[in-house]
């Protein structure tokens, strides 16, 4: 009775594995000489999702682990890591199609249809992708850098194949296509290094002195501990304004080289309540109105 029983179920389960062989070998469509089946396009997917997460986890080995160990920039790691990330992405992708079978030679055309579609529907993808390899191996931004490029200005903290994300000081994302890091001017404040000078405009009344007013200033920009002892702060006797004399505070600073307002602002609370307790005046705007005579004529 329990061996009728096995066979039937062993019956079934060869069916069953039977049945479900024949679906994956159930042929979809020719490519060339190859034929893609349920099977086997399973079997591509899950080796392309394979070849994503360990690529992925390839760059992240190479940029945090390896490259780590050398004097190599936070930026040219990852730029280094992601060009490399492409390089097996792409070998793995053809040696995924030869390795089961699929005839390369058939997608000729269909790259010749891309060709086309790329030539009229997609050249905004294809230009701002063809940047994207521009800026990796060109490095003229790099994650980390702070940059302007037109209306925008933050940090980069992400370079992918089609665009790149900067976080502003108000922690907004902002994603810019890469091509407008080629086609349009571009400030880079650290590309060297993030060490900026800044330049605050300062003014006092024309009855102080000159070399009194330019220590404290310089006293001022010491004491702040967000600027740098070397280079020096140094102060420039701008000009002559229409209500004071106008003088230049220069300072270089790393720390304040995303947020040159905070900066600004403490130097300038701190240069304020100086120049009250020295007994300096800063001047506001004056307009004195001359009056032509004539206008005793006009009231008659």
């Amino acid at each position: 009775m329990q061996e009728g029983i096995q066979e039937v179920a062993k019956e079934k389960a060869t069916g069953f594995i039977e049945w479900v062989e024949q679906i994956l070998s159930y042929s979809l469509v020719n490519v060339g000489e190859s034929k893609l089946t349920i099977g086997l396009i399973l079997t591509l997917i899950g080796s392309f999702v394979a070849l994503l997460i360990i690529s992925e986890w390839i760059r992240r080995l190479l940029v945090n682990k390896i490259l780590s160990r050398y004097k190599i920039e936070a930026g040219t790691r990852q730029s280094i890591g992601t060009i490399v990330k492409y390089i097996l992405i792409l070998a793995g992708l053809f040696s995924i199609l030869q390795t089961n079978g699929v005839d390369l030679s058939a997608f000729g055309i269909l790259a010749g249809a891309l060709g086309v579609g790329i030539g009229f529907g997609l050249q905004n993808i294809t230009n701002n992708f063809i940047s994207g390899l521009i800026i990796l191996f060109e490095q003229p931004i790099k994650v980390g850098d702070r940059i302007e490029v037109g209306d925008v200005s933050g940090d980069v903290i992400k370079i992918s194949a089609r665009s790149t994300m900067i976080v502003t000081n108000d922690n907004i994302t902002i994603i810019v296509p890469n091509s407008q890091f080629i086609d349009s001017q571009v400030i880079n404040w650290s590309h060297n290094d993030r060490n900026i000078r800044f330049n605050f405009p300062v003014g006092v009344s024309y009855k102080e002195d000159p070399e009194k007013v330019k220590n404290i200033l310089v006293e001022v920009a010491k004491a702040n501990k967000g600027v740098l002892n070397t280079p020096e702060p140094d102060v420039l006797f701008d000009s002559y304004g229409d209500n004071s004399i106008n003088f230049t505070l220069r300072v270089w600073s790393s720390e304040y080289s995303n947020r040159p307002k905070v900066l600004k602002s403490q130097l300038y609370y701190v240069i304020f309540e100086k120049f009250n307790a020295n007994g300096i005046e800063i001047p506001f705007p004056q307009r004195d109105l001359h009056l032509k005579s004539g206008f005793d004529k006009l009231e008659k």
